[in-house]
């Protein structure tokens, strides 16, 4: 089979993924490594019924947002997909994609667009997954991200995004692993760091032989690493030795979370504290208040609202974040915060007198919960969302069934460099909305126009 033509192109926009869009041919072409107003010449990649993939060759007129990347490993490793596009365009194409997505999924517009959340660019990673493969053809283990096409692991000695006493660690741990009786049966580790502390949790499908334990222990005590091993579940993680206690701080708010390796946290440090702060912004808490948090993890948004209401209620499906939770509570001497473990699919939140509720759900969104949502005497719902597609669905649920307003919404960049959109979205019941101004109905009064 021949190599495939080079061919030139006009860039036209960016896709939601990162990819540059092209049309060839009649044809719409992603192209990788391509940006905006760019003329480049590409490779097709792949051929497809309703587009192709290609990567840009040779960028014959540059984009003037275009940047050098200042990983050696960008366009093999699938980690970071926007390196080459300077970082404030990076967070205006995200605002862009929330903005279509409620648009075109949910029919609405906000009211008002928020500035969006940004914090360090670098190093911001203190949770991640990394995948573990041997591989003989390359000289034993790999570890790192996956390749941006394919299922391959990307070889990488360093990760510019990744907690900087990780990064360093790259080589090390690859060769650690190579030395390992199982290391064929060592599928991914995971990181997890706080200020003082790095744990690395080690999944293996095989046990661990006594020459393997001794091995850890001594990697663990020569880089100040504490391991923890994952046979099958996280119900069987155990830490090698003794456990570390993670824990991070939301000084604004004078709130100490403390947290177990493969506990749900924000991966971004500095936008998880800026977050917090624009969660209170909007939710605007008074000492008389009652509210409501679904999904609420560990208590992040939580214990911050509690200190400014008279009580919330924090509803969460995993058994072992409500009793972290609670713990955190009880840490931070807050007595006015009630932890619920429930599975919000299926049955209804807690019910109470709440006139204020905040949602911050996985990627799957939230729609069976509002459906079971009683809201007539909620005045404001905060949605924080990391898939702007299903806000975009559940924010028409809001809208259309439950009477609210989409007052605001914007991004917050909670993953530099990457396609990955953070966002947060403000509704108000619609006298409020009214008496705040900013929005006039618009077609079937489900879309709010922008701007006042």
């Amino acid at each position: 089979m021949g190599t495939a033509p080079i061919i030139t192109a006009e860039i036209e926009s960016l896709s939601h993924e990162g990819r540059g869009v092209a049309r060839v041919g009649g044809k719409t072409v992603f192209v990788d490594n391509a940006l905006p107003g760019e003329q480049v010449t590409l490779r097709h990649l792949r051929r497809r019924k309703r587009h192709d993939e290609a990567v840009a060759v040779e960028i014959i007129r540059p984009s003037p947002d275009r940047v050098v990347p200042r990983c050696p490993y960008h366009g093999v490793c699938g980690g970071c997909r926007l390196q080459h596009l300077q970082s404030g365009a990076q967070v205006a194409h995200k605002q862009r994609v929330l903005l279509e997505h409620l648009r075109h999924i949910g029919g609405l517009r906000p009211a008002h667009v928020l500035p969006p959340v940004t914090a360090a660019i670098w190093n911001y990673r203190r949770r991640a997954r990394l995948s573990v493969r041997h591989v003989r053809k390359k000289g034993g283990v790999l570890i790192g991200f996956r390749e941006k096409s394919g299922h391959l692991i990307a070889d990488i000695k360093s990760c510019e995004v990744l907690d900087s006493r990780v990064s360093v660690l790259l080589p090390a741990l690859r060769e650690l692993v190579n030395t390992l009786s199982i290391r064929a049966d060592v599928p991914q580790i995971e990181v997890a760091a706080d200020g003082r502390n790095v744990a690395l949790v080690i999944r293996h499908l095989a046990a661990c032989g006594e020459n393997d334990v001794r091995v850890l222990r001594d990697f663990a005590s020569a880089h100040g690493v504490a391991f923890y091993l994952q046979s099958v579940g996280p119900e069987s993680l155990q830490p090698l030795d003794q456990p570390v206690a993670l824990k991070y701080r939301l000084p604004a708010n004078d709130i100490e979370i403390e947290f177990q390796p493969l506990d749900f946290i924000q991966t971004h440090a500095g936008v998880n504290e800026a977050a917090v702060d624009l969660v209170i912004e909007l939710l605007e808490p008074r000492a008389e208040d009652e509210m409501l948090e679904l999904f609420c993890g560990l208590g992040n948004f939580t214990l911050p609202l509690a200190r400014r209401v008279r009580r919330i209620t924090g509803v969460e499906g995993e058994a072992g974040l409500v009793e972290r939770a609670r713990a955190n509570a009880a840490r931070n001497r807050i007595s006015n915060a009630e932890f619920i473990k429930a599975d919000l699919t299926k049955v209804p939140p807690a019910a109470g007198n709440y006139t204020k509720v905040l949602l911050d759900p996985p990627r799957t969104g939230a729609q069976e919960t509002i459906r079971r949502l009683n809201l007539q005497a909620v005045q404001r719902v905060v949605y924080v969302s990391c898939n702007p597609a299903t806000l975009a669905r559940d924010a028409a649920l809001l809208v259309n069934e439950h009477g609210l307003r989409l007052q605001s919404a914007g991004v917050m960049d909670m993953f530099p460099h990457t396609a990955h959109v953070e966002s947060i979205a403000l509704f108000l019941r619609r006298d409020a909305a009214a008496r705040e101004g900013g929005y006039d109905q618009w077609g079937d009064g489900a879309i709010c126009r922008v701007g006042t």
